[in-house]
């Protein structure tokens, strides 16, 4: 890349220098004449009614001025010397009364315009002008000059290229060994941050960044299926062990606590199907919701062993998948009727912009210090909480999981037992 980028500058660089040295030297010329031709004319003008009483009135720039008439006589010039021959030999011919010319002699080269007339006070002569040509002009300076300073700048341009994509580069390669190291078996190291204060210095933090969330995200990979592998060898095992002994006494209970045991395998699958659902971000098709009917229907669908008061207000619509709700609210219903000791409250009310639902018990409550805790897989809070009252420890993190696919937050509220509060985004048009 450094190669080409001073490659394409070199060519650039050329292709200008090129031009310069082309064109700087026909549009010096053209100047040089056009100023000589001016002087010229003003000459005519000066000696078309009478003869000068002295050297020509000098103009501007103009080295040297004479009056040249037909046999080859100076009759005036600028100078007053006597015996001085002509700037030039050249007259003008094939009826043009203009003519150019370059005269090099011993102290430089001379661009030289001469101009005809006919009928002057001097008779039939021409009026000559002389311009010197400039250093640049006259010698190979300029281009040298130009040839040289080009290559100068494009040495420049490469050893600045290479220091400063070395210097810029020579982190980002430490960047990539230090990545390259980096395995799944060992995500704990991490990108030495350079002290340079630049996107260089970003990228590591960025990196170092991204490296935490996933050991992170590996770390809880780990767990879940180690907790998962725990969760379905328990019932896996009891299973078992009932159906053996099923197939020789052939008792009823036996068989009702297989069954048991294979509901709550079922659940525990369903759970984890569901999780990788969420997981993996499948979204399915949002629809506009009354949440208040959709509490109420399922209050009064689901059985319970606690009596479920509600308080709902009309009108408070969501956005969202009517199935996923559905599942968060039974989640958070068996959460309390679980845990509460004799009643549970539901509530729906909108708040502002949001729709907010509570679902609370009387039981023991959440300890504030654990209270994200139980939205973490597989989470259950002492004996009252444990794997043979409760269910799979995955209800309370699904149902997080949904609001957060839904825009929504569910966190654990103050007051005495659990109070889970959740808040979805209102729907105000259909």
């Amino acid at each position: 890349m450094t190669i080409a980028t001073v490659a394409v500058f070199g060519v650039i660089l050329l292709v200008g220098v090129i031009a310069i040295s082309l064109s700087y030297p026909v549009r010096a010329r053209a100047d040089l004449v056009d100023q000589a031709s001016a002087a010229s004319r003003h000459v005519i003008a000066l000696i078309d009614k009478d003869r000068l009483d002295g050297p020509i009135p000098s103009q501007k720039g103009v080295y040297l001025l004479q009056v040249v008439d037909d046999n080859g006589q100076v009759v005036a010039s600028n100078e007053t010397i006597p015996g001085m021959s002509p700037i030039t030999k050249a007259r003008p011919g094939g009826g043009d009364t203009r003519v150019e010319d370059r005269v090099c002699r011993s102290d430089g080269c001379l661009v030289v315009v001469g101009i005809s007339d006919e009928a002057s006070a001097y008779g039939s002569v021409i009026a000559y002008s002389a311009m010197r040509e400039p250093l640049l002009l006259r010698s190979h300076f300029l281009p040298a000059l130009l040839y040289g300073g080009s290559l100068l700048l494009v040495t420049l341009l490469a050893w600045g290229a290479w220091f400063g994509v070395g210097r810029v580069l020579a982190p980002v390669e430490r960047i990539r060994s230090g990545l390259e190291r980096i395995s799944a078996h060992d995500l704990s190291r991490r990108i030495e941050v350079p002290k340079t204060d630049d996107e260089v210095a970003e990228l590591a933090t960025t990196v170092n960044d991204t490296l935490a969330r996933l050991e992170d995200a590996v770390a809880r990979h780990r767990r879940f299926v180690s907790d998962a592998s725990h969760e379905l060898r328990a019932p896996i095992t009891a299973l078992m062990v009932r159906l053996e002994a099923g197939m020789e006494d052939r008792d009823e209970a036996d068989w009702r606590a297989a069954l048991e045991d294979a509901r709550r395998l079922s659940a525990i699958v369903h759970d984890l199907l569901l999780m990788a659902r969420l997981d993996a971000g499948a979204t399915p098709r949002f629809e506009r919701i009354d949440l208040g009917r959709l509490v109420a229907d399922e209050v009064s669908r689901r059985p319970t062993r606690l009596p479920v008061t509600t308080d709902i207000e009309p009108g408070v619509h969501v956005r969202g998948s009517p199935l996923r709700l559905l599942r968060l609210l039974t989640n958070l219903l068996a959460n309390a009727d679980r845990y509460g000791e004799s009643k549970v409250r539901v509530s729906v009310r909108a708040c502002d912009d949001q729709a907010v639902v509570e679902v609370a018990d009387d039981g023991p409550g959440i300890p504030e210090e654990k209270r994200e805790q139980v939205f973490e897989r597989f989470t259950r809070l002492d004996q009252t909480r444990s794997r043979d009252t409760g269910g799979s420890g995955l209800g309370l993190p699904i149902a997080r999981d949904i609001a957060k696919a839904h825009r929504g937050t569910l966190t654990i509220g103050e007051g005495s037992g659990a109070r889970l509060i959740l808040r979805l985004p209102r729907s105000r048009l259909p």
